[in-house]
C-alpha cells in the first residue's frame, strides 16, 4: 500500500513535469519560428517585427485571461480536471497553428494557444505542492521546473532544424501524448478533495481584499524580471543585434539555446539551494542582483557569439523561476491556491505586453539600448521592493483556507 502511494506520487510529479516540458516548448516556439513563419505568410521587413510583437502580445494576453479562468476552474472542479482540459486545448491550437494560411488565422491561434497554455504550470505546481510532504515539495517543483525548461531548450533545436509548421505540429502531438498519460494515471489532490464544495473555492472576491490583493501584486512583481529578459533579449534578439551594431545577425534559436541551458541548470540549482538554505527569499535576492548587472553588461556586447554566451549566465540567474512559482503557491490558502498559482505566472508573462510596448515607444528618443535599460530599472526596482514585503514561506503548512 505504501509503495503504491509512493509510485502514485512519483507518477503525478512526472506527468506534471512532462506537461510543463510541452508547455514551455509551445510558449517559446513562436519566438524561434517567428521570422520564418511570418515571411512565408507574406509579412516581411519592418512589418515582420510589428506583427511579431502583435502575435507575441496576443499569445501573452491569452495567457493572462486564461490564467484567471483556469485558476478558478482548478479551485472549483479540481487540479486534475484543469490539467486535462488545458493541455487538450493548447495542443489542438498548436497543431492548427502549423496549418494556418494567413496572419489573421495565425493571430487567433496564438491567442487560443496562450489561453490554454495558461493553465499548465499553476495547476501542476498546486497539485504537486499539495500531495507532497512540506519538506519535500520544493524538490517536486524543482523537477517540474527543470524538465519544463528542457522543453524550451528542445524548442530551440526543433525550431532551427525543422520547418516552422512541423515544429508546431510536434508540440501538439507531444501534448496529446502527455494528455493520455494524465487521463489514465493522474491522481487528484487529497487536500483539494477534503475542502471541495466549501464556500470560497475559487472565489476571486477574496483576492480583491486589500491584504490578499497587495500580496498578489507583490508576488507578480517578483517574477517580472524573468520575462523582461526573455521577451526582449530572446524573442527580439534580431532587433537587439541591429541596435548593438553586431557584425553578425543574432538568431533567436542560438540565443534561446544558450539561455535555455542556463535556465535548466539554474532552475534545478535554485530549487536545491532553496531547500538546503531553507529559504526562498535569499535565493531570489541573489538572482535579482545578478540579472540587473548582466542586463547592463549585455547591452555592451560586441559580437553575436558573446551575446549568446552571456545569455547562458543570464539563464542561470533566471532559474529562480523554480523558487518563485513554489513561493507563489505557498503564499495563499488552498481554496484560492490554484487561482493564484495559475494566474501569477501568466500575469508575469503578460507583462511582456507593457514591457515590449514601452521599449518600442521609448526607443524613439532613447534608442533600443537606452529604452531597454530605462524599463529594466523600473522592473528591477519594483521587484526588489515587492520581495521585501513578502514573508518567507519555506516549510510553511499549506492545509488552510483564506477567509
Amino acid at each position: 500500500m505504501v509503495e503504491a502511494q509512493k509510485n502514485g506520487l512519483i507518477f503525478s510529479v512526472a506527468v506534471a513535469a512532462l506537461g510543463y516540458f510541452v508547455d514551455l516548448y509551445d510558449i517559446v516556439i513562436f519566438g524561434v519560428v517567428r521570422v520564418a513563419s511570418l515571411n512565408e505568410l507574406g509579412i516581411t521587413g519592418a512589418a515582420n517585427t510589428d506583427w511579431g510583437i502583435t502575435l507575441l502580445n496576443l499569445q501573452m494576453t491569452g495567457m493572462l485571461v486564461g490564467g484567471l479562468t483556469w485558476g478558478v476552474i482548478g479551485d472549483k472542479l479540481g487540479r486534475r480536471f484543469a490539467l486535462l482540459a488545458c493541455i487538450a486545448l493548447y495542443s489542438t491550437a498548436n497543431i492548427i497553428s502549423g496549418l494556418v494560411v494567413n496572419v489573421e488565422q495565425y493571430a487567433v491561434m496564438r491567442f487560443i494557444a496562450g489561453f490554454g497554455l495558461a493553465g499548465e504550470l499553476g495547476a501542476g505546481i498546486t497539485l504537486v505542492s499539495e500531495i507532497l510532504p512540506k519538506n519535500k515539495r520544493g524538490y517536486g517543483t524543482t523537477v517540474i521546473s527543470f524538465l519544463g525548461l528542457c522543453g524550451a531548450l528542445f524548442a530551440s533545436y526543433v525550431g532551427a532544424d525543422f520547418h516552422w509548421r512541423t515544429a508546431y505540429i510536434i508540440g501538439g502531438v507531444m501534448g496529446f501524448m502527455v494528455l493520455a498519460g494524465r487521463w489514465f494515471g493522474l491522481r487528484e489532490s487529497a487536500m483539494f478533495s477534503e475542502h471541495k464544495g466549501e464556500s470560497g473555492q475559487g472565489d476571486l472576491r477574496i483576492l480583491l481584499k486589500s491584504g490578499p490583493l497587495l500580496k498578489f501584486v507583490a508576488v507578480i512583481a517578483v517574477g517580472v524580471p524573468i520575462w523582461y529578459v526573455s521577451a526582449l533579449f530572446v524573442t527580439l534578439a534580431p532587433e537587439f543585434g541591429k541596435a548593438l551594431g553586431l557584425s553578425e545577425p543574432l538568431k533567436v534559436s542560438d540565443v534561446l539555446r544558450w539561455q535555455a541551458i542556463g535556465l535548466a541548470i539554474g532552475s534545478g540549482g535554485s530549487g536545491l539551494f532553496s531547500e538546503w538554505l531553507q529559504s526562498r527569499k535569499r535565493i531570489i535576492y541573489v538572482c535579482f542582483c545578478a540579472m540587473a548587472a548582466l542586463t547592463v553588461i549585455l547591452m555592451q556586447m560586441e559580437t553575436a557569439q558573446s551575446f549568446a554566451y552571456l545569455m547562458f549566465v543570464m539563464g542561470l540567474a533566471q532559474g529562480y523561476w523554480t523558487v518563485f512559482i513554489t513561493m507563489s503557491a505557498e503564499q495563499f490558502g488552498t481554496n484560492i491556491r490554484a487561482t493564484v498559482s495559475t494566474s501569477v505566472p501568466n500575469f508575469v508573462r503578460a507583462m511582456t505586453v507593457p514591457i515590449t510596448l514601452s521599449v518600442k515607444a521609448l526607443s524613439v528618443a532613447l534608442g533600443w539600448v537606452g529604452a531597454t535599460l530605462a524599463v529594466g530599472g523600473v522592473v528591477f526596482g519594483l521587484a526588489f521592493i515587492a520581495l521585501f514585503t513578502l514573508k518567507e514561506t519555506w516549510g510553511k503548512e499549506l492545509d488552510y483556507t483564506e477567509k
